[in-house]
């Protein structure tokens, strides 16, 4: 009996054990649970109060923009009303601007600088931002499109001042020469002269690398030192317009295109001399590169109208233009023409000369 009862106790304890083990179990999942579901509600609770105070301060954000946003609109409103001399100058100070960047071009003057963009591959241009204004992340993508906008100052016209200060004083022309008329006048806003209201150019060149805050570019149209205000990318999709159409005489090209460009028997040898001193301040890699570029800028013709009819100072071979020696480039009213040399000026000389335009100072 006794054996019988102590087995009994035994089994009775191990029941009993069992028992408040899942017992324990099951009040410490209990608890685990009330823990979890507390901590549940207290971080719903505070998303929920996150969520109301990003709303108000959305609210306030937008309600600060439109305050700001009336407040320039009367800013505007007003300077436009106030003028000593009713030409309404002051509004110009309601949209300030300021550069963003500088044109370190291969053209060192507007004096031989292409008249429109993509017409010399070979012309290089290193766009420089302001790290103050533009921060390296602004940049980031811009080498993933083939070309951009560049929107920037005609900084070398001499009626700037003027135009901007007093404008009745300018002498500002409504309607420009243009070349392919042959020296027919034009109104200036349907044409690209950079004597305009507001001396503002829009160019396009080809992205070729970016290095920090400098943008490469080629095919470029800009004159050293150009003052950039904005770039933008190209996009084929809306920029080029299928159907668009063009007066006849923009599409006269061939009255300004050069059959051929011959240098003289010396100018190699001059020119590496020259090479020799300038290939460490230059954007083109070698002398032949830098030939080719001076190739490619005399093929096209450039001259004003006067100059193409009185060329006595310029070696031409015939006035068809089938075969030229075009060197030393200069400038007249709207147009960017070949500056006459003296007749004594040799080719070396004005194709050197050349060479220190297409260089760029350090």
């Amino acid at each position: 009996m006794a054996a019988a009862g102590g087995t009994g106790w035994v089994k009775v304890s191990a029941t009993a054990i069992a028992i408040a083990t899942v017992a324990i179990s099951a009040t410490a999942a209990i608890a685990a649970g009330s823990f979890f579901n507390q901590k549940a509600r207290r971080l719903a609770s505070r998303i929920r109060e996150l969520e109301t105070s990003l709303a108000a301060a959305l609210e306030k954000s937008a309600s600060e923009r439109r305050g700001r946003t009336k407040a320039q609109q009367a800013l505007r409103k007003a300077l436009t009303q106030q003028s000593s001399d009713g030409s309404k100058q002051a509004a110009a100070s309601a949209y300030p601007m300021a550069p963003i960047g500088t044109v370190r071009s291969c053209f060192s003057t507007r004096n031989g600088t292409p008249r429109q963009p993509l017409l010399v591959p070979l012309a290089r241009a290193c766009l420089v931002f302001d790290p103050g204004r533009v921060p390296k992340e602004a940049l980031e993508g811009v080498v993933e499109y083939s070309h951009c906008w560049i929107l920037y100052v005609f900084h070398l016209n001499t009626d700037l001042d003027k135009l901007w200060r007093e404008p009745s004083r300018s002498k500002f022309k409504a309607k420009v020469r243009v070349p392919r008329l042959k020296g027919c006048k034009m109104g200036v806003l349907a044409t690209r002269s950079p004597h305009r209201p507001c001396p503002i150019g829009l160019t396009v060149a080809k992205v070729e690398a970016l290095d920090g805050h400098a943008l490469l570019l080629s095919g470029v149209d800009l004159v050293d030192g150009t003052p950039v205000l904005d770039i933008k990318p190209y996009l084929p999709y809306s920029d080029s317009i299928q159907g668009a159409t063009v007066p006849n005489w923009v599409k006269l090209d061939s009255m300004l295109a050069v059959a051929s460009v011959n240098f003289s028997a010396d100018f190699s040898s001059s020119l590496s001399n020259c090479w020799m001193q300038a290939a460490k301040q230059s954007l083109y890699a070698s002398q032949d590169e830098f030939q080719d570029l001076i190739k490619e800028l005399l093929s096209w013709d450039i001259r004003s109208l006067s100059q193409r009819n009185h060329p006595h100072n310029v070696s031409m071979e015939n006035e068809s233009h089938d075969v030229a020696r075009l060197e030393d480039i200069g400038d007249e009213e709207s147009c960017q023409t070949l500056t006459e040399k003296p007749a004594s000026s040799s080719l070396d000389d004005k194709l050197l000369s050349l060479l220190q335009l297409h260089t760029v100072e350090e």
